[in-house]
C-alpha cells in the first residue's frame, strides 16, 4: 500500500482568480471539474497523477485568509539570474505582491499571491534544475525528523535529507518538486493550503487512512460532511485530505 502526494490545495474566496494566477504564473492550464474548484495542471500530453508535477486545486470558501503567514507554500525555480528577476516582474504583472516574513537579506524574493498566500522564487540552484516550475512544497512544523519519519511511511517518496532543521523528500522516481519540512515553531491558525493524496488503483481508500492513523495521524472534521475524501491531521497538525482512488 501507498499513497502520493499529487496536488497542493488552496483555499481562496475567488477560486477562478486564484486559479487563473497560478494557472499563468507556471504555465500551466486552467480547468473546473466543478462550481467553486478551479485545477492547475501542466497542458500538453499531461495526465493526472503523474509523479512529474504536483498539481494545484483551489477551492472556494467564504473566509478570507488571516494575516498569519501560511505553514504551508511553495517556492518556485529559476534558471538563471535573469530568469529569477524575469519571473519576480512577470508574476508582480499578474497581481504578485511583495511580502514580508521575516526573511531579512536573502537571494530568493518572497512573494504573496492576489489572496495574499505567500511563495518563494529561488536563485538558481542545481538542485531544482528538473523540478519544472515548482521547486518545491514547503511546510513549517515544529520537528523536520518527526515529520520525516510520519511522511517517509505515509507516502512512496524517498527521504533525500534529515537535520533537526530540515528534511527532504522527493518521488522516487527522481522527478516534480521536493517535499520540504523546515523547522518554524507551533501551528495556531488553521491550514489554508494543504497536500492532497492518492491511492494507487487496486489500493483501498479505508486501508490507506486506517494506516495513516496507525502512523500517527488523526481524524479531522472541518464540516466537510459527506464527501469521496478522508481529511486527516499529520502529528504536526497539519491537515491533509486522502482522495478516492483513481481509475
Amino acid at each position: 500500500m501507498a499513497l502520493r502526494p499529487v496536488q497542493v490545495n488552496f483555499k481562496a474566496l475567488d477560486d477562478q482568480a486564484i486559479g487563473r494566477f497560478w494557472a499563468e504564473a507556471l504555465g500551466w492550464s486552467l480547468s473546473s471539474e466543478a462550481p467553486g474548484v478551479a485545477n492547475v495542471e501542466p497542458g500538453g500530453d499531461f495526465v493526472w497523477p503523474d509523479a512529474a508535477a504536483v498539481c494545484i486545486d483551489v477551492v472556494a470558501v467564504a473566509e478570507p485568509k488571516t494575516a498569519t503567514k501560511n505553514r504551508v507554500h511553495i517556492d518556485l525555480a529559476s534558471t538563471s539570474a535573469d530568469h529569477q528577476a524575469e519571473l519576480v516582474a512577470r508574476l508582480r504583472a499578474l497581481g504578485a505582491t511583495p511580502a514580508d516574513v521575516g526573511q531579512g537579506d536573502v537571494p530568493w524574493t518572497v512573494l504573496a499571491d492576489p489572496e495574499s498566500n505567500e511563495f518563494c522564487v529561488l536563485e538558481p540552484r542545481e538542485i531544482y534544475r528538473d523540478t519544472g516550475p515548482i521547486a518545491a512544497v514547503v511546510v513549517d512544523c515544529a520537528e523536520p525528523r518527526a515529520m520525516a519519519r510520519f511522511w517517509g511511511e505515509a507516502i512512496d517518496w524517498t527521504v533525500h535529507e534529515v537535520t533537526d532543521d530540515h528534511a527532504v523528500l522527493r518521488s522516487a522516481k527522481g522527478v516534480g518538486p521536493y517535499l520540504e519540512f523546515l523547522r518554524k515553531g507551533e501551528k495556531t491558525v488553521p491550514d489554508r493550503v494543504h497536500l492532497d493524496l492518492l491511492p494507487y488503483p487496486g489500493d483501498d481508500q479505508e486501508a490507506e487512512v486506517a494506516r495513516l492513523r496507525a502512523l500517527g495521524a488523526t481524524d479531522l472534521d472541518l464540516g466537510q460532511g459527506d464527501v469521496s475524501w478522508r481529511c486527516l491531521a499529520d502529528p504536526d497538525g497539519h491537515e491533509f485530505c486522502v482522495l478516492g482512488r483513481s481509475s
